[in-house]
């Protein structure tokens, strides 16, 4: 059994809201809470790199699934929106809803297309940030696969 070990430093010099660092392999950046949180919106914030997390997760797991089946693409990309939910001062992470676009060759079939979608989905399950939230966040699929422009 193979294991990964990431290493993460993080400094946070004050109370609520002040602005800290974090550094971990190639990302460095500033954090604070989000201004719709009422922080002073510097840097990124715990809700955007759990849906940045989750994002770039599901997109390079499915690139690599398609890769796999051998199903061409000409482009792939994506939109994802996280939902917070603030209710009687308890902050939840309710939902992250993925919107991908799967733009395959113009001469794809409709056997391509429907291999697209479910592709979509099995990258859905096998996406190691899913599946860590699973049970306490939802993740919402809405692809879209449509051909190439000839």
């Amino acid at each position: 059994m193979a294991e990964h070990h990431f290493h993460l430093k993080a400094v946070w010099p004050g109370l609520r809201n002040d602005v800290g660092e974090i550094e971990t392999g190639n990302l460095k950046t500033k954090v604070s809470i989000p201004p719709e949180m009422k922080g002073p919106g510097v840097g990124t914030n715990p809700d955007e790199m759990l849906l940045g997390a989750a994002a770039s997760c599901y997109i390079i797991t499915l690139a690599a699934i398609m890769e796999r089946s051998g199903l061409e693409k000409e482009n792939l990309t994506m939109e994802s929106e996280g939902i917070v939910d603030v209710t009687k001062g308890v902050i939840t992470y309710k939902k992250i809803i993925h919107q991908p676009l799967v733009v395959l060759r113009s001469d794809a079939s409709e056997k391509d297309v429907e291999l697209a979608h479910r592709l979509a989905k099995k990258a859905e399950a096998s996406c190691m940030i899913s599946r860590a939230v699973q049970g306490n966040v939802e993740i919402e699929l809405q692809a879209n696969v449509v051909l190439a422009a000839e």
